[in-house]
């Protein structure tokens, strides 16, 4: 049996999602769209298009979201250096990995930001696999993504939990019949986390370790 422990990395295990909100707001802004953070925060978690479409709304121009993406990109770029992990979000991670569980990250970035991203977390002895957007053809809230973390070590869904942020993880993880663990850090409301599927909800990566054993990761989880 191959126990596995699932994270989502941007407002779960870094703390990147206004991060996100302010460029993508600058993209639209510099491409002449008046668009509020909210409805970008919303969004965030979702592949690029599904996110455009979410804001801008399916009968936008599609000629634009290439340009849009590339522009998000470039000033989300320039915060990499500066990426701050959640407090004990490597030490978590590194717990788990000592239970025996198989640490994967389910992401949708990928090349230099994903490397960002896993300095910022510092727990390299802890990861077994990562699942980034090239891996998959759709993004969260599909369940490929967190099928393809399952495939990648070998793990049943029941041998797994999952943990992430937004209502687009916890979709992903429950159609992927995976128990998720919902955290309040990236500033979605804990009854729509409930709502979307998770079985427990914590504050933070830091609240989660000192509550492991009152988890979906404990002994009667």
């Amino acid at each position: 049996m191959t126990r596995a422990a699932l994270f989502d990395v941007d407002g779960t295990l870094v703390d990147t999602n206004h991060l996100h909100v302010v460029s993508w707001w600058e993209a639209f802004r510099q491409a002449g769209h008046r668009v509020p953070t909210h409805d970008i925060h919303r969004a965030v978690g979702r592949p690029a298009e599904d996110l455009i479409a979410h804001v801008l709304g399916e009968d936008r121009d599609k000629d634009e979201d290439d340009s849009l993406s590339d522009a998000h990109k470039t000033l989300y770029g320039t915060y990499f250096e500066r990426l701050t992990a959640f407090a004990s979000a490597g030490e978590l991670l590194r717990t788990l990995a000592g239970q025996g569980r198989q640490v994967v990250l389910v992401t949708s970035a990928e090349g230099t930001e994903l490397a960002a991203l896993r300095r910022a977390i510092d727990a390299e002895d802890a990861i077994t696999a990562t699942g980034s957007a090239e891996d998959v053809e759709q993004g969260k809230p599909a369940p490929e993504p967190v099928e393809q973390a399952l495939e990648s070590v070998g793990a049943a869904p029941s041998d797994a939990v999952f943990v992430g942020d937004t209502v687009w993880d916890m979709k992903a993880a429950t159609r992927a019949g995976v128990p998720c663990v919902g955290l309040l850090c990236g500033g979605i409301p804990r009854s729509d986390l409930e709502e979307a599927g998770a079985k427990a909800v914590f504050r933070d990566p830091a609240d989660l370790l000192a509550h492991l054993d009152d988890s979906p990761f404990g002994p009667d989880g």
